[in-house]
């Protein structure tokens, strides 16, 4: 395992996307060689417009199992919802 090159996660904005979505992974010595390697896999006729690769190491995640905890005392924080604002027309997408 000590040969092997690290782990990446893929990320692709597509041209008519806001935001990056997960997309795959692929193992490459470096982060330039993995963009690379992520348009040649992930991308096909001209749908990216960006690509993010982050080490799959680097990445910290909750555990499903611990949901409740972890996003119940959300709900009692209405000020966090935009229910309360009124968005103007001309803002276009957020």
């Amino acid at each position: 395992m000590k040969n092997e090159w690290p782990l990446w996660e893929i990320f692709i904005r597509g041209q008519h996307g806001m935001s990056h979505r997960h997309v795959g992974s692929l193992h490459a010595p470096d982060s330039e060689t993995a963009i690379k390697n992520a348009r040649d896999v992930y991308t096909r006729r001209n749908e990216g417009v960006s690509i993010w690769v982050v080490e799959a190491n680097d990445i910290s995640a909750s555990s499903p199992g611990d949901k409740g905890p972890m996003f119940e005392p959300s709900e009692s924080k209405v000020y966090r919802h935009p229910t309360f604002y009124d968005i103007p027309d001309d803002v276009g997408a957020m």
